[in-house]
């Protein structure tokens, strides 16, 4: 089981400096959630009036903060797996090229002998032995004042060093501000927004998304100006570790996993084992391809023998006995015929390709094919020249989408009966695309799929949509500069460019009666629309480049579509054309199709 503790400090009266307002009410608001929304089990608080504890002072002067880094951190007493969080609410100073907090008694004139090197604290927050460890400061104040740089640049190259997640209210140039109407700081408000309920934001990179969306609204709606927290999560995977795992969703757990095969691979077991126990932890310990992992990790250990972790050995002794160590998708190879179009929609082109694919038995007869998609890079959005383009298609950026494996064809309503046990769809077909099925249906689909399989099933980020979709192409549609309703399943009296009029059929057809793109994938225009992961926003400025999800918005409510359908026109069927609907939304257009892990 995980450990968790942290430190929280928050200081209103200062001895030597402009007092704070609400400073004291963020860290016990912290502590409230940390206790009792994030299951931590020992939590140190210190504030102007806070209690003594065990008979010692829990005033925030600086021999008494220095005493809890000198004593509690003397040694290491947690593991991997296990989480330390500190949270600072004050003022904050940067002296001769390093960042300080100041404590209560913390004196300008005399920084170097009142106030406490934040890169002292980083590191002795290391030594506690967590792999995760969280340094939160809401105090880039410049000590009441806006003049100079505030705290943030040396701290932030010292969290890389050490490997502390670092979340900073505001960047060095700014003011960090508290919201008389809010009796908060904006930063810790959306902090806990983002942590909580309301964000569920389980992630760090979340978190960050979340953060940067929120504080400026709430800066901007109060006080007319700017403040730009960001975080720092180097190396790259601490981004995607779980800090609140009652709200991590199968794809975060998927992220997670990419990271410890990823570790895996490049025989960094520490680092491997360190990931795979995360993945345990967010699972609740019913994870069992974490569990194969293990000792997966355990037999590379003991063929170059090396001892075990004793954190690992009650892992591998109540998992279950007899697992293979090695497990791996038996691919297999099949071939399609790619055309190509030109401007009247004419076929120009004929080629043939192939693709490599694993299928899975879902029950009854029922299968599910998972097409390998490469990974690569690729521009997303459309250019300015693209007929009927719309503004939320931009800006053009690139993106670099790790390999994966997409469902060769939307989701049937054989398939989805063979999981869910119903089938919604107004056009009956096994073949057909299952539709009239929402937002949260798709993800629960995912999840019992997931579940019945032993895998991880999620469904596509935009990104990974796009780049599937495209399969290599720039042109608007994967066939080329227009579609036909010989190659596609839309309304043809709206045809698009100098294609003629075609057939409309008022319905969905069954899947994979049109030519694939180059990937091997069916009907990625027309037929259904398609649900994503993402939360629909209005253009892609500050969009992930790494192929995740965007996951937080204006309107959280909202998700993303892609795809085109049977009743639409061909210019919504387009690669880089976007829509959204409401999660409950239900509609005999709108159906899904699922991803999966990349395992090698």
């Amino acid at each position: 089981m995980a450990k968790n503790w942290a430190i929280a400090i928050g200081i209103n009266q200062y001895d030597y400096l402009q007092p704070l307002n609400y400073a004291k009410r963020d860290a016990l608001l912290m502590q409230e959630f940390l206790g009792n929304e994030a299951g931590f089990e020992r939590i140190f608080f210190f504030s102007d009036d806070s209690p003594n504890v065990g008979g010692k002072s829990t005033r925030p002067n600086r021999a008494n903060l220095r005493q809890v880094f000198l004593e509690l951190f003397n040694k290491p007493f947690m593991e991997a797996g296990d989480n330390f969080w500190f949270f600072f609410s004050g003022h904050g100073i940067r002296h001769a090229d390093r960042d300080y907090l100041m404590p209560c008694d913390g004196n300008p004139a005399d920084i170097e002998e009142t106030a406490i090197p934040i890169n002292f604290i980083a590191e002795r927050l290391r030594r506690c032995g967590a792999d995760n460890v969280v340094l939160i400061l809401d105090a880039c104040r410049s000590l009441g004042t806006r003049a100079g740089e505030g705290i943030g640049r040396q701290t932030a190259e010292e969290a890389r060093q050490q490997g502390v997640i670092s979340i900073f209210s505001c960047s060095p140039q700014q003011y960090s501000y508290e919201i008389e109407a809010l009796q908060q700081g904006a930063f810790t408000t959306a902090l806990l927004e983002g942590l909580g309920i309301q964000g569920k934001c389980a992630t760090v990179e979340r978190l960050d998304q979340y953060l940067k969306f929120r504080v400026p609204e709430l800066v901007r709606q109060h006080k007319n100006t700017k403040q730009t927290p960001y975080v720092i999560a180097e190396p790259v995977d601490k981004s995607h570790l779980i800090l609140v795992p009652r709200y991590a969703t199968l794809a975060d757990i998927a992220t997670l996993k990419n990271d410890a095969y990823q570790a895996e691979a490049d025989r960094n077991l520490d680092l491997a084992e360190q990931l795979w126990i995360r993945v345990l932890a967010a699972a609740s310990g019913q994870d069992t391809v974490a569990i194969k992992a293990i000792q997966r990790i355990e037999r590379l250990r003991w063929e170059r023998q090396e001892p075990s972790s004793p954190q690992i050995r009650p892992i591998i002794e109540n998992s279950t006995k007899g697992i293979s160590i090695v497990e791996k998708n038996p691919l297999k190879t099949f071939q399609f015929e790619v055309v190509t179009v030109d401007a009247q929609g004419n076929i120009s082109n004929r080629r043939n390709q192939e693709a490599k694919y694993f299928e899975e038995n879902l029950g009854n007869g029922v299968t599910l094919e998972m097409v390998q998609i490469p990974g690569g890079t690729f521009t997303m959005g459309s250019p300015e020249g693209e007929a009927e383009r719309r503004d939320n298609e931009s800006p053009l950026h690139q993106v670099t989408v790790p390999k994966f494996f997409m469902g060769k064809y939307a989701v049937t309503q054989a398939q989805y009966q063979a999981i869910m046990g119903s089938n919604p769809s107004r056009f009956k077909g096994e073949k057909r695309p299952v539709e009239q099925v929402t937002w949260d249906e798709a993800v629960e689909f995912c999840e019992k799929l997931s579940q019945k399989i032993g895998k991880t099933y999620r469904l596509p980020s935009e990104a990974e949509w796009e780049y599937a979709c495209r399969a290599g192409t720039t042109t608007p549609f994967y066939f080329g500069e227009t579609i036909t309703t010989d190659l596609v399943n839309y309304n043809g009296k709206y045809p698009y460019g100098s294609a003629p009029k075609g057939e409309y059929r008022q319905q969905t057809i069954d899947v994979g009666k049109f030519p694939p793109n180059s990937f091997g994938l069916y009907d990625m225009h027309g037929n259904v629309y398609e649900w994503c992961e993402d939360v629909y926003n209005g253009n892609y400025i500050d969009a992930p480049t790494d192929g995740k999800p965007w996951l937080v918005g204006s309107d959280n409510n909202a998700k993303l579509l892609r795809s085109g359908s049977w009743i639409y026109t061909a210019w919504t069927c387009r690669s880089a054309y976007r829509d959204c609907f409401a999660r409950p939304h239900r509609g005999n257009a709108v159906g899904f199709r699922v991803v999966a892990v990349a395992l090698a």
